[in-house]
């Protein structure tokens, strides 16, 4: 079992950046893989990044390439997601993700296990 924290979101103005954490319970954080997503409101929440439970890989989709970045922290028990050059089209809520699996897609919303609660971000224009 691992419980996700979300904080760090808020109200931003676009330009500005936020850095999201995700703080995880248990002894066996090393072995998740760990997923960002998002959901804007009427929308399906969707994929944003991941990073592998190593953390020698990172995914991202197109839209926040150059913009957000994922790392983690094992020793902390924490992901992050870095997030600059905020856009309005970025407000949403984010949610962090956990999931052991070595071989599903860390892209897909069903591959993962563990959901935070969501932390919310505002980007006004």
């Amino acid at each position: 079992q691992v419980q996700l924290v979300e904080s760090g979101g808020g109200l931003v103005q676009a330009g500005d950046s936020l850095r999201l954490s995700c703080a995880a319970s248990g002894r066996t954080f090393s072995s998740y893989s760990m997923g960002w997503f998002r959901q804007a409101p009427g929308k399906e929440r969707e994929f944003v990044a991941a990073i592998s439970w190593s953390g020698g890989t990172t995914y991202s989709v197109p839209s926040v390439q150059g913009r957000f970045t994922t790392s983690r922290d094992n020793a902390k028990n924490t992901v992050y997601l870095q997030m600059n050059s905020l856009k309005p089209e970025d407000t949403a809520v984010y949610y962090c993700a956990a999931t052991m699996s070595r071989y599903k897609s860390l892209r897909s919303r069903s591959s993962y296990d563990y959901w935070g609660q969501g932390t919310q971000v505002a980007v006004s224009s």
